[in-house]
C-alpha cells in the first residue's frame, strides 16, 4: 500500500476527488447563502485548480454577507 500512495498516478487521482470535494462544498454553500445567484459563480469557481485557491473560498464564504465580496475575493484569488 505504501508504494500505491508514492506513485504519482495515485497522487492526481486524490488530488482530483479532494478538488471535486470542494467545489461540490462550495456549491452547496453557495446555494444555501445566496441562491441560485451564488451557484452562478461556479463556472468561474471551477475553473480554478489549485487546491489552496478552493481552500480559501470555502473559508471566505463563512465571513462574506454579499455577493459583491465574494466575487472581489474570487477575482483577487484568480
Amino acid at each position: 500500500m505504501a508504494i500505491l500512495s508514492e506513485s504519482p498516478w495515485y497522487q492526481e487521482i486524490l488530488q482530483q476527488g479532494i478538488r471535486q470535494e470542494r467545489l461540490s462544498s462550495i456549491e452547496l454553500i453557495l446555494e444555501m447563502k445566496f441562491g441560485s445567484g451564488g451557484v452562478q459563480l461556479m463556472p468561474q469557481i471551477s475553473q480554478m485548480l489549485d487546491l489552496e485557491q478552493l481552500k480559501a473560498i470555502q473559508l471566505e464564504l463563512k465571513r462574506v454577507n454579499s455577493l459583491e465580496e465574494l466575487r472581489q475575493i474570487i477575482s483577487n484569488i484568480d
